[in-house]
């Protein structure tokens, strides 16, 4: 009976050890494609170039981050549309994260659905720009803390694979969680520079709402 209870408080001691010591961010799967959990919502009308976003609950990612860096739009209607008349199902389609220019007139919904999303939403910017989805949206991990920051020996920081760098994303200004500040692996030569490298815009453009210049449907 002793050995028994002995055994059991053992092995709790043991599963409190272990709870005590930091996760460590796994960079496996990092450059996989996510779409953002904001994009299952109907009235969200997208991403702005200028601003990034740190899903830090993601379940499509091994590494639990889907990373929006400074991209417009959303990954899973690359061309965008005008805002609809009336809400419900689409009538000609939907488009999706692989769209071509044949899709351009499909309606932006809801991923894996026909709902269509209540609202005006950018086409991304050019490919060549490094800011269209599959430059600036997938799986990512945080690789260190922001610039001027003390080092953070309490978190297990990933190290990039090859063919990514470690740049600062969000800078810490004390605002959010402290934890999701700092620098995260990206595509070699993707760093955001300016809104202006956004390009000619593959969809529907409205210039008070996007970023780049005019429009084109061309694939």
């Amino acid at each position: 009976m002793t050995r028994s209870i002995l055994s059991g408080m053992l092995g709790l001691i043991s599963v409190l050890a272990l709870g005590g010591l930091p996760v460590a961010c796994q960079s496996g799967g990092v450059g996989d494609p996510c779409i953002p959990e904001d994009e299952y919502k109907t009235d969200f009308a997208g991403f702005k170039v200028t601003e990034e976003n740190i899903e830090s609950r993601s379940f499509q990612c091994q590494t639990r981050i889907c990373l929006v860096n400074h991209f417009q739009g959303r990954v899973s209607c690359p061309y965008g549309q005008t805002k609809p008349t009336t809400g419900g199902a689409a009538t000609n389609g939907c488009q999706t994260a692989g769209s071509t220019a044949d899709d351009a007139n499909k309606a932006c919904c809801i991923p894996g659905t026909d709902t269509v999303i209540e609202a005006e939403v950018c086409g991304q910017c050019a490919p060549d720009s490094q800011r269209d989805a599959a430059q600036a949206v997938y799986c990512s991990c945080r690789c260190g803390v922001a610039d001027g920051e003390p080092p953070d020996p309490n978190f297990n920081f990933c190290e990039c694979p090859t063919g990514y760098s470690c740049e600062q994303i969000r800078p810490n200004v004390g605002l959010g969680d402290p934890l999701l500040t700092g620098k995260y692996c990206i595509k070699q030569d993707t760093k955001f520079v300016t809104e202006g490298t956004c390009g000619t815009v593959k969809g529907h453009y409205n210039a008070q709402q996007c970023k780049g210049v005019g429009f084109t449907t061309d694939s």
